[in-house]
C-alpha cells in the first residue's frame, strides 16, 4: 500500500500545501513591518520606471541608497496592484510552497526514496520558522536550487547542471543580498574540487579523482560571479552587502541576529538534523569533502545568527537523504514511471486550484487593512493625514516601514533600511529611544515636528511627563497602541 502512486500523490499534495493553506486561514504575513517599505519602494519603481539611488521616504533624501532588493520590491508591488493587500499573504504562501518543494527535491533527487524524503521535508519546514514575505525567502529557495545543482553535478560527474548557475546568480543578485552565501557555497565546491584533484595527484589513499573537471567548474564559477554584476548598481552593490546583512547595530538590537538560545522545540530539531548529518558522514566514513565542508561552515553561521538557520538545514537534509546509499533503493519509483506522468499534472492542477480558492476566501482588502491596526498605528496615521500635521516624523523603528507605505508624504526618522541610515545613526537612534542618550543627540528627533511612537514606551512617558519636554510637545492623538505628539516650540 505504501507504494501506491495515488497515495503518494496525496501525501505529496499535503506536504506541499499544508503550510501555505494554513497561512491563508491564520494570516501571519503582516507581523513584520519591513514588507511595507519594500512594497512602497516597488510601487515607486513601477510608477517612475526607474531604480532609486537616493533615500526616498526618509528625513535624509540626499543620502545615497542602493536598493539591493529592488527586484523583490517591484515583484511584490506588481502583485499588490493586481490583488491589493491580499498580495502579502499570497506571496508568503507561494514561498512556503517553494520551500516544501525544494526541501523535498533535495531529499529525493539523490536516492529516489520517497517516504524518507517526505519526512525530511516536513522536518525542514518545521525547523525553518518565522517566515515573512521578505526578500530573504528568495535566498532560501535559490540556495536550495544551487545545492541541488551542485550535488547533482557531483553525483553524475557532469558539469552541465552547473550551466544554470549564471542565470541563477543573475536573478539572485537583483533580489536579495544573501546571494553572497551562494557564492560561498560555490567557492566551497571549487576549493573542494581542487583539493580532491591535488590529493589524487599526490596519491593519497581513499581520495578519488574529482567527479567534475576543476577547470570547467571554475569557468562556470567565474561566469556566475560576473553575473552578479548584472544589476542596476553593478559594483556599487557590493560595499552595501555586509552592512546590510551584518551591521553592528542590527547584531546588537535584534533577536534574530543573536545566537540560538534553544528555547523552542524547532531549535532542538535543527540540532538533531545537523548532528544526524554529521553522524551519517562519520558512520559511513565518508570521504566527501564537499558535504563535510558545507556542513561545518554553514553550521557555524547558523548557530551564530538565528536568522540564517536555514542555510544548514538544507545541506543537512541532503546529507541525510543519502543515508544508506548502498542499501535498498526505492525500486517502486523506478518501476512505474508512467503513473507519475499523469500524476504530476494532476498534482500541479490541484495545487493551483487550492491556491486560487484560498486567495479568494481570504478577508477583503479593507478587512486586511483594518486587521493591521492591532500591530501598526492605522488610526494614528489616519489622524495625521486628515489633520495635516506637520512633518517630518520621528517614529518607532518597527513602524517605520508601515509609515513609508501609508504616509509616504511624511519623511520618517528610521525604517528597516539599516545600511542606508548607517551604523552611527542607527546606534544613536536606538540609544535615544532606549533612554541611554539625550534626545538632542539624534538629528532625526531634532528635525522632527511630529512624534509617532508606542503609547506605553519610555519615550512617550518622558515626553508627556517631564516638565521641560511637556513645554515643547503637546499630545495631538492617542489610542491604546500609539501616541502622536506635535512640537510646539522650535527645536534647538
Amino acid at each position: 500500500m505504501l507504494d501506491n502512486v495515488p497515495l503518494r500523490l496525496l501525501v505529496l499534495l499535503l506536504l506541499l500545501t499544508i503550510a501555505p493553506l494554513y497561512e491563508s486561514h491564520h494570516i501571519t504575513a503582516f507581523s513584520n513591518g519591513d514588507i511595507w517599505w519594500h512594497l512602497r519602494t516597488g510601487l515607486w519603481i513601477l510608477q517612475n520606471h526607474s531604480i532609486p539611488h537616493q533615500g526616498l521616504f526618509s528625513q535624509f533624501p540626499e543620502k545615497t541608497w542602493v536598493a539591493s532588493n529592488w527586484g523583490f520590491d517591484a515583484l511584490a508591488a506588481f502583485v499588490y496592484k493586481l490583488i491589493g493587500l491580499r498580495a502579502i499573504p499570497s506571496i508568503l504562501m507561494a514561498f512556503k510552497l517553494g520551500l516544501a518543494a525544494i526541501t523535498f527535491l533535495l531529499a529525493y533527487i539523490g536516492q529516489k526514496r520517497f517516504w524518507p524524503a517526505v519526512l525530511l521535508s516536513a522536518a525542514a519546514q518545521y525547523v525553518v520558522v518565522g517566515l515573512q514575505p521578505l526578500p530573504i525567502l528568495f535566498s532560501i529557495l535559490f540556495f536550495g536550487i544551487e545545492l541541488v545543482l551542485l550535488l547533482q553535478s557531483r553525483r553524475c560527474g557532469d558539469v552541465r547542471p552547473l550551466f544554470w548557475l549564471p542565470l541563477l546568480f543573475a536573478c539572485w543578485a537583483n533580489l536579495h543580498e544573501e546571494f553572497v552565501l551562494g557564492i560561498l557555497l560555490l567557492g566551497i565546491f571549487i576549493v573542494v574540487g581542487a583539493t580532491e584533484q591535488l590529493l589524487h595527484n599526490v596519491g593519497i589513499n581513499g581520495v578519488g579523482r574529482p567527479s567534475v573537471p576543476v577547470s570547467k567548474s571554475l569557468a562556470v564559477a567565474a561566469i556566475s560571479c560576473a553575473a552578479t554584476l548584472l544589476t542596476p548598481y553593478t559594483f556599487r552593490l557590493f560595499p552595501t552587502i555586509m552592512p546590510t546583512l551584518y551591521s553592528p547595530a542590527g547584531i546588537e538590537s535584534f533577536a534574530e541576529m543573536m545566537s540560538m538560545e534553544f528555547r523552542r522545540p524547532q531549535n532542538f530539531v535543527l540540532l538533531i538534523l545537523v548532528m544526524g548529518a554529521f553522524f551519517v558522514l562519520g558512520r559511513e566514513r565518508s570521504r566527501d569533502l564537499f558535504k563535510l565542508s558545507v556542513l561545518c561552515i554553514f553550521a557555524m553561521l547558523s548557530f551564530r545568527f538565528q536568522r540564517d538557520a536555514w542555510c544548514v538545514v538544507l545541506p543537512s537534509i541532503a546529507v541525510l537523504a543519502d543515508w544508506q546509499s548502498h542499501h535498498q533503493v526505492d525500486v517502486e519509483s523506478h518501476r512505474r514511471p508512467r503513473d507519475w506522468r499523469w500524476g504530476i499534472p494532476i498534482l500541479a492542477t490541484t495545487i493551483v486550484i487550492a491556491f486560487s480558492v484560498a486567495i479568494l476566501r481570504m478577508p477583503s482588502n479593507s478587512e486586511l487593512e483594518k486587521s493591521t491596526q492591532q500591530v501598526f498605528p492605522l488610526n494614528a496615521c489616519d489622524y495625521i493625514r486628515t489633520n495635516h500635521l506637520p512633518g517630518p516624523i520621528f517614529n518607532s523603528y518597527s513602524w517605520g516601514g508601515y509609515l513609508t507605505f501609508f504616509l509616504p508624504e511624511y519623511p520618517v526618522a528610521i525604517d528597516g533600511r539599516l545600511s542606508f541610515y548607517g551604523d552611527e545613526a542607527n546606534e544613536t537612534y536606538f540609544k535615544v529611544t532606549a533612554g541611554t542618550s539625550r534626545l538632542e543627540d539624534d538629528p532625526s528627533f531634532v528635525g522632527a515636528r511630529t512624534i509617532l511612537i508606542e503609547r506605553n514606551s519610555g519615550m512617550a512617558t518622558a515626553l508627556t511627563s517631564l516638565p521641560q519636554l511637556r513645554e515643547q510637545f503637546h499630545v495631538a492623538y492617542k489610542d491604546d497602541l500609539a501616541i502622536v505628539l506635535v512640537r510646539t516650540s522650535p527645536s534647538e
